[in-house]
């Protein structure tokens, strides 16, 4: 059997610049283990903070290191053709394997990127992951397939940094409709991050101007006390669930620092939940991969209010973290697929979508 050869693209433009790294890390050795050694070669691809893709000897370093590169020539004499992969060897890639988080890689853009170079690559196609990425047009995915949300409202840049008239109707309306506490998130950013907790109207202001800073888009939640809970999903037209695995943490919330510190957060993979909560949430996370359009992988993550019952859709992750402490890969070693396994299939998952039958 030929060898596959998999461009490992990672790094990328956005905050998660350096999660992309670890997850990338992670990814690798896993398609050098065991029989995946003989099926996969790894061609590593660096796309640095600037936008600029590098491959090869550079791009080997870094992910060998994991140490981002930080010396940047000036951003006005970087071309627009170094944004683009132009190295040698991108004609001898059978498949891409974007692990770009954030803006510029799991929202659609990249994945455009190899539609028009014809070539497959693992995970969501353009709207799968611009759905993924906008939580705004997200949520309304998810509410046109009767997904049960909390609370929230979409808020505009423009209504924020606005005159001294527009800004506090805008809080009004919040407090009105929302209450505290509530949770202010930039529309397009992962990992938690420019997410901010109000309890107090101070508090909201300096939120909604954070979150303002990192997207024209911005979604206010309402708080709800629940327990978070976390499904993976795997496949393509018939993709299947996962265990379902629970976060606790000390923090306000899910934070980025809680997120990727050992140890911040304890992950209880399977969460002591109710087999019919189980079944539901598994049937939701499903539900939710299709509204969007997914393919390949995606992790959901819910609310579940013990008291009550209920079960809220949060948001759908279709690039997760595949570092150490990521939920993705813990839940599908107990689901019984071990990692290598588990890369293995997102390969051949990115294979089947370009095939002749996809």
């Amino acid at each position: 059997m030929a060898t596959v050869t998999v461009g490992l693209v990672f790094g990328g433009c956005s905050g998660e610049h350096e999660v992309s790294i670890r997850s990338a890390q992670a990814i690798a050795r896993g398609l050098a283990s065991g029989p995946n050694a003989e099926k996969y070669a790894v061609w590593p691809v660096y796309i640095r903070k600037d936008g600029v893709w590098l491959a090869g000897e550079i791009a080997a370093q870094v992910l060998a290191t994991g140490v981002p590169l930080t010396d940047l020539p000036d951003p006005t004499r970087v071309g627009a053709g170094q944004r683009l992969p132009h190295f040698d060897p991108v004609g001898e890639i059978d498949i891409w394997f974007p692990v770009l988080h954030g803006p510029n890689g799991e929202d659609g853009t990249v994945q455009g990127l190899f539609t028009l170079m014809q070539q497959p690559f693992v995970g969501s196609g353009v709207l799968g992951s611009a759905l993924g990425m906008d939580k705004i047009a997200m949520k309304m995915a998810f509410a046109q397939a009767g997904l049960p949300q909390v609370k929230y409202l979409a808020v505009n840049r423009s209504e924020v940094w606005s005159n001294p008239c527009v800004f506090p109707k805008l809080c009004d309306r919040i407090e009105a409709e929302l209450g505290y506490p509530c949770f202010v998130k930039p529309a397009n950013l992962g990992s938690s991050v420019g997410i901010s907790k109000a309890s107090r109207r101070s508090e909201l202001e300096a939120a909604l101007d954070s979150a303002a800073s990192y997207d024209r888009r911005i979604i206010v939640e309402a708080g709800v006390t629940a327990r978070e809970v976390e499904c993976a999903v795997l496949g393509n037209d018939h993709p299947r669930a996962s265990v379902v695995g629970e976060i606790s943490f000390d923090s306000d919330f899910y934070d980025y620092e809680t997120k990727y510190t050992s140890g911040q957060a304890d992950l209880t993979i399977p969460a002591a939940l109710p087999p019919e909560v189980t079944r539901r949430i598994q049937e939701m996370a499903v539900a939710a991969f299709q509204a969007v359009d997914a393919a390949g992988l995606a992790r959901v993550d819910f609310f579940y209010v013990e008291a009550s019952g209920d079960i809220f859709i949060n948001e759908i992750n279709t690039l997760p973290g595949f570092t150490a402490t990521s939920m993705y890969p813990m839940l599908w070693e107990a689901s019984g697929v071990p990692f290598a396994e588990l890369v293995d299939s997102l390969v051949q998952l990115g294979l089947e979508r370009t095939g002749p039958d996809a």
